[in-house]
């Protein structure tokens, strides 16, 4: 971001947008609001006017990230594997979001916006994994939806930390694993 980025318009989220390019090229800990105001021109005080402290402001970005997620598993119907597929390129496209809104130590759980904001997430991954025609998800949609997100969660995170080859696509591998476990 460069310094003259910000004229009178929207604060929250100019910070808000460093702060996922700032997590992603360094993690959560090489983050502070201080260098989020210089970034943007402001003072280092502004940026309280929207976040109390570092956890607000990663309490933000989680529910944000958290709100993208849900819209873009809404979009994704619909069958399963689609919303399988959707989910990975959320989390390969914003790794920044998708750092904070799994690490709890960096937010405040109990934030209203965060708790809505992953039940929505969360309504919407359910949705995609009631279109398994498996009678066995059908019968334990609670453990499907666990399994789901188990396997879609588990790829993204060894894929994000490079504990796989990351040389091939990560959308077109999920698609392949997902077609084989979830298609007949």
């Amino acid at each position: 971001m460069k310094r003259d980025s910000y004229h009178h318009g929207d604060l929250k989220a100019v910070i808000l947008a460093h702060a996922a390019d700032l997590v992603a090229e360094r993690g959560a800990d090489g983050v502070s609001l201080r260098e989020l105001a210089r970034a943007a021109g402001v003072s280092h005080a502004a940026p309280a006017h929207h976040f109390a402290d570092r956890r607000g402001l990663f309490t933000a970005l989680a529910a944000q990230g958290w709100h993208m997620l849900a819209v873009a598993l809404a979009g994704a119907r619909p069958e399963f594997t689609h919303a399988a597929l959707a989910y990975v390129r959320f989390a390969v496209e914003h790794p920044g979001h998708y750092e904070v809104m799994f690490d709890r130590s960096l937010v405040h759980p109990d934030d209203a916006e965060l708790v809505a904001a992953q039940a929505a997430a969360g309504a919407e991954l359910a949705a995609g994994v009631a279109t398994l025609d498996d009678p066995r998800a059908k019968g334990d949609p609670e453990a499907a939806g666990l399994a789901a997100w188990s396997l879609v969660h588990g790829f993204a995170m060894l894929w994000l930390n490079e504990a796989i080859d990351t040389d091939a696509d990560a959308v077109a591998t999920m698609q392949r694993m997902a077609q084989m476990l979830f298609t007949k």
